[in-house]
């Protein structure tokens, strides 16, 4: 059994992170800002929650004490949060440091550090807060989640218009694929590299409008699929592919597959 401390526990990549380490019988300690009610979806009953802020370092030291590793999925899209994002992993390296946790595992986006995005570049800094670290350190880089995609679609939908971006194809992956990638990260035995980067991409790479189809047949959804210019340095990254890999995949759930097993769940 290893002491697992999931930061960000109650995210959704966090989550599942958390349900597969304490059905796989590891002892699991999670920090969030706040303690999930018991009884909600982001609460699992095998495992401990602790109140805590990054931003601050108020109840990092008291989550990760007698942790075997710290996997850390926490986000920070907007204003302060992404602003604080890199400094505040950071703290938590430096707490997980200072109760002698050995490794240290995050979840990152692939090529963040060629993208001139905000967002995109706090993952960067992030990941060399991690290169930097005296712990050993895996930085696990994934594609763009399924989620991302289908929530641009739904949102043009409601005014029956469904949008895909010219040129542009996605990778897309499950959140439980990558909670798996993260858990096998913090699990695996020692390697001699201090610090190592991995990444992981769902099981097929398909152009917007393609996805957007298959959107529209597995949800019953109407709308007009259109194609749309993405500008700016996103747009950029994207045409150029950089959110694809030509590794092997990763991930086994499809974005269909993962939409209809969404559907079952509503």
């Amino acid at each position: 059994m290893t002491t697992i401390c999931v930061a960000g526990g109650t995210g959704q990549v966090g989550r599942e992170v958390v349900r597969l380490a304490v059905a796989s019988g590891h002892k699991v300690s999670v920090l969030s800002r706040h303690v999930p009610p018991v009884g909600s979806k982001k609460h699992d009953d095998g495992a401990t929650y602790f109140a805590g802020d990054v931003t601050t370092g108020d109840g990092l030291s008291a989550a990760v004490a007698g942790a075997d590793v710290v996997i850390d999925c926490l986000e920070g899209q907007f204003g302060k949060a992404q602003k604080q994002f890199a400094d505040g992993g950071g703290r938590l390296l430096t707490a997980a440091r200072l109760a002698g946790v050995p490794r240290a595992v995050a979840l990152s986006i692939i090529n963040c550090d060629l993208s001139s995005s905000a967002y995109y570049a706090s993952k960067a800094a992030k990941e060399r807060k991690y290169a930097e670290s005296s712990l050993q350190t895996v930085v696990v880089r994934a594609t763009q989640f399924h989620g991302l995609v289908a929530m641009v679609f739904a949102a043009g939908a409601k005014v029956r218009l469904v949008p895909t971006f010219r040129g542009v194809s996605f990778q897309s992956i499950s959140p439980v694929d990558v909670a798996a990638a993260l858990l096998q990260a913090a699990l695996d035995d020692l390697e001699p590299d201090k610090h190592r980067m991995l990444t992981i991409s769902g099981p097929q790479a398909l152009t917007m409008r393609q996805m957007a189809e298959s959107w529209k047949s597995t949800t019953g959804a109407r709308g007009k699929i259109i194609q749309l210019p993405f500008p700016g340095p996103m747009g950029d990254f994207l045409r150029a592919g950089l959110n694809l890999t030509a590794e092997q995949p990763y991930g086994k759930e499809t974005f269909v597959y993962w939409l209809e097993k969404r559907g079952e769940s509503l």
